[in-house]
């Protein structure tokens, strides 16, 4: 919590505010569309190094040619792109051809 003090010195007349913003209007609704965005930005960022983490996982399994490895792999990589692109996080076309990148490495290694 932030306190002010009054310009005449009082420090019983404190007034609190819960959050403080810089740089925007003083209009309510701009101060929490900027901590929104800011929780939302922060959540897809997550989101996305999931994402990229686990088709690393994949490309490896796949770099290392072991097929039982690779298709666990395939699997937890093709929930996680088809849920980026539920969510928004990647355009339902680019999800489609990650998948199927991925299905053909995965068929070369038979």
């Amino acid at each position: 919590m932030l306190e002010y003090i009054s310009a005449t010195g009082n420090r019983n007349q404190k007034s609190k505010k819960s959050e403080e913003v810089f740089g925007l209007p003083n209009i309510k609704s701009a101060k929490k569309r900027v901590l929104v965005n800011a929780t939302k930005a922060a959540q897809n960022k997550a989101q996305k190094s999931a994402l990229k983490t686990h088709l690393k996982k994949f490309e490896a399994a796949v770099a290392g040619g072991n097929r039982s490895e690779a298709d666990a792999a395939y699997k937890v990589a093709v929930k996680a792109v088809d849920q980026a692109a539920a969510k928004g996080l990647l355009h339902s076309n680019n999800a489609a051809n990650k998948k199927s990148a991925m299905t053909l490495k995965l068929n070369k290694l038979a």
